[in-house]
């Protein structure tokens, strides 16, 4: 099923342009929206104040070229720098996501080129309709028509892809390149292999105390699935026992989701349990598999948690209270394989 079409980016489109963002909130589309204007701007007004300090020299031919190409030059030599110095030069950049040369996992470089390339389409536009404005010549018309149907792929791709961010519903943004906890080889390679794994089912328990990073690595391993166009869902334990509930999977029924739990491909299921320093299961397998398997939706319900990739966040794997092997158990209760179910775990890791 694909949600997420011309009639849906239309309908995003409308919200983030029609309308007050002081009383909706600002999405993510709508920061992409204001960001590339950002861009367009930064193009526009510099050649547009460099044309008026250096069109009355005698000895200048066709000053707003010279100001539009040097902008755009300029802009293009910052973003080479704030792009390639992470890889070249080992220094810091304005990017949060490049700040840490020594990442736990590596940024995806392809993507973040083509944002970077993305970013200059815009810078160059900016350029070439301020110099439109300043004098106008069929080349820079020609020049910037080129630009705007170069441009239409990379707009619809990210516009789309903060779509499938943004109505994941995370708790915040975090790329998997930006976790920088320390981890263990294997399970390192456990989740590059859940990330490239492309079929239904899989299933990830992740382990770990308080402020063993459990939550941002579950948010950054569904995040890279969101930028693959994956259909993610972020959702707490509490929450989803509410929603075992409940019948419909139907997304027109709730006007803000374009998918729901049940409907989603890859599905984070936050705080099943604390953790140290609380001791203890608030949400055992027992209650979780009662209420699952409830009278009114139990068939369809372990029919959904069966057949879908999940990231289970879990507490502490305390030895004594066994929790490992009581929530595999309950998979394989479920009728998830064995060999689908991969656990990580946090606590302990050199």
């Amino acid at each position: 099923m694909k949600f997420i079409n011309a009639k849906t980016v239309i309908g995003q489109l409308k919200k983030d342009l029609i309308g007050k963002d002081s009383y909706r909130g600002v999405t993510l589309t709508y920061t992409w929206l204001a960001n590339q204007f950002g861009h367009f701007s930064l193009g526009f007004i510099p050649t547009i104040l460099i044309y008026a300090l250096i069109k009355d020299r005698p000895a200048l031919h066709y000053p707003e070229l010279w100001a539009s190409l040097g902008v755009w030059s300029a802009w293009i030599l910052f973003e080479l720098y704030n792009f390639l110095g992470p890889l070249l030069l080992k220094t810091s950049t304005r990017r949060e996501a490049l700040k840490n040369t020594d990442y736990t996992f590596s940024p995806a470089w392809a993507n973040v080129a083509f944002d970077t390339i993305t970013d200059l389409a815009y810078f160059g536009m900016g350029a070439i309709a301020a110099s439109l404005v300043c004098s106008y010549h069929s080349q820079m018309l020609l020049a910037l028509i080129s630009l705007l149907i170069v441009i239409a792929y990379p707009a619809y791709y990210w516009y789309t892809t903060k779509m499938y961010i943004q109505n994941a519903e995370y708790p915040f943004q975090l790329r998997l390149s930006q976790w920088s906890q320390k981890i263990k080889d294997e399970h390192k390679k456990a989740v590059l292999d859940y990330l490239d794994h492309k079929g239904e089912g899989k299933h990830m328990l992740i382990f770990g105390s308080r402020g063993s990073g459990k939550t941002t690595l579950s948010v950054g391993i569904a995040t890279e699935a969101s930028i693959k166009n994956g259909y993610c869902s972020y959702i707490t334990a509490v929450k989803l026992l509410s929603m075992f509930f409940e019948r419909t999977d139907n997304p027109a029924e709730s006007p803000n989701k374009l998918w729901t739990w049940r409907n989603c491909g890859l599905l984070v299921i936050d705080d099943i349990n604390p953790g140290k320093p609380v001791k203890g299961d608030i949400i055992s397998t027992s209650l979780f598999y009662e209420l699952l398997n409830n009278v009114d939706c139990g068939p369809d319900n372990l029919k959904h948690i069966r057949e879908k990739n999940i990231i289970w966040v879990m507490g502490s794997d305390d030895p004594t209270n066994l929790l490992e092997e009581k929530w595999q158990g309950l998979l394989q209760q479920i009728g998830i394989k064995k060999s689908n179910i991969v656990t990580i775990n946090l606590d302990g890791e050199n």
